[in-house]
């Protein structure tokens, strides 16, 4: 029996290359990667004392494309981004634009009015303000400080 020595950094060298070829392989379209992956639009919430402020990434939509529903616990966002087709006698034209239909379904920290929502569409960017309810606004919870007995 031969005892051979264990060379880590060879291991890690194998491993990055693997990991290289990978990254560098165009064989499969990324297309066919994302194909199960629905595209969600990206969303930026901040919360203040009287309402939350959610801002949706929603570039190339129009108004009249989305559907943007309220509850006093989430916020649900769905439309559908149409492929324009261009017909070309010559050259490819090679797209990674996301077509299809969407939709994503916000949870809220807090109760919100949701009669009472104001809405701001403009430049791919859906701007929601949500009043929170009276009750979220008012709460305040007791903090128990007593040590416990031993």
């Amino acid at each position: 029996m031969t005892l051979v020595r264990w060379n880590t950094w060879r291991e890690i060298d194998t491993l990055q290359r693997q990991i290289n070829s990978l990254f560098q392989d165009t064989r499969v379209p990324s297309v066919l990667l994302d194909r199960d992956l629905s595209k969600v639009p990206a969303a930026e919430i901040q919360e203040t004392e009287n309402a939350i402020h959610l801002k949706l990434e929603l570039p190339g939509m129009e108004a009249k494309d989305l559907d943007v529903q309220v509850t006093e616990n989430a916020v649900y966002v769905s439309g559908e981004r149409k492929s324009e087709t261009k017909t070309e006698e010559k050259g490819v034209t090679r797209s990674e634009f996301h077509y299809g239909k969407f939709q994503r379904v916000i949870p809220l920290s807090a109760r919100v009015e949701n009669t009472n929502v104001t809405a701001d569409y403009k430049d791919g960017i859906l701007n929601l303000t949500l009043p929170k309810t009276e009750q979220e606004k008012n709460k305040v919870v007791k903090i128990n400080l007593e040590q416990p007995a031993t």
